[in-house]
């Protein structure tokens, strides 16, 4: 069972996946067909139903033209935003 703090770890993950698909302009399809899956696999974990691997996200990130060190960059600031908002995470 998921903590509060997973679960807050789990949506920022989500939220800066469906930002840089959208920075890049894919479509969750487009972003589906360069990753050689299909469009639902995109469609559930952006809705949180599928939880993704380190191997997952790095490929998502590329195929989004972000490397994993930015994408981790980007995960740390926001839990910084979220624990400043909602005390210790």
């Amino acid at each position: 069972m998921a903590t509060d703090q997973q679960d807050t770890q789990n949506a920022i993950q989500r939220e800066i996946l469906i930002g840089i698909r959208m920075t890049a302009q894919l479509t969750q399809t487009q972003l589906a067909q360069k990753l050689g899956l299909p469009q639902s696999y995109v469609s559930k974990y952006e809705a949180g139903q599928r939880k993704l691997t380190l191997i997952e996200v790095r490929d998502i990130s590329r195929c989004c033209g972000v490397d994993l060190k930015y994408f981790v960059e980007l995960f740390e600031c926001e839990l910084k935003v979220s624990e400043g908002l909602h005390g210790s995470v």
